[in-house]
């Protein structure tokens, strides 16, 4: 764009030298046609003028062009920013559902394991049960056996008070 600037005044510039150097002949009266009558008017005069207006409406269409181009980088601008909310919103609102769903799922496992750890301990209480009462019944039945064989093995005590 600065090139561009550069070109355009140095392009001015030497139409204004040129005007400057020339402006006698600018100023003579020539004869000019306008299609329907002929009139007297300085030639050079009049294309300076048209120069002057064309140069002008460029200018106007160029700031015109820049201000809408500035008006829609805003809006877009704005666009943008308010989509970067929506999405701002709608990934937290994810991440606060995430975090539920995970709360969810470690409270449900965290039950899950203190039931499993009551049925464990309800089945080892069982088992301490059962094998309590399998000690106890075997040792029963071998306080049993023991008194059966001491019986067996001692002489009765009837038959040798009897017998002597």
């Amino acid at each position: 764009m600065r090139i561009r600037s550069l070109l355009l005044l140095l392009v001015l510039t030497l139409i204004a030298a040129f005007t400057a150097l020339n402006w006698s002949v600018f100023l003579a009266d020539t004869p000019l046609s306008l299609g329907v009558s002929t009139v007297q008017a300085p030639l050079g005069l009049v294309m300076l003028g048209l120069l002057i207006f064309v140069v002008v409406y460029c200018l106007v269409y160029v700031l015109y062009l820049q201000s809408n181009v500035l008006m829609d980088a805003r809006r877009n601008a704005k666009e943008l920013q308010t989509h970067r909310e929506l999405a701002d919103k709608a990934e937290a609102s994810r991440f606060t559902e995430l975090r539920g769903f995970v709360e969810a799922g470690l409270k449900q496992n965290a039950e899950h394991d203190k039931a499993a750890q009551q049925a464990l301990m309800a089945r080892l209480d069982a088992l301490e049960t059962a094998l309590r009462s399998s000690v106890e019944q075997s040792g029963n039945s071998l306080s049993a056996y023991i008194g059966e064989l001491e019986d067996r093995l001692t002489p009765d005590t009837a038959t040798v008070g009897g017998q002597g």
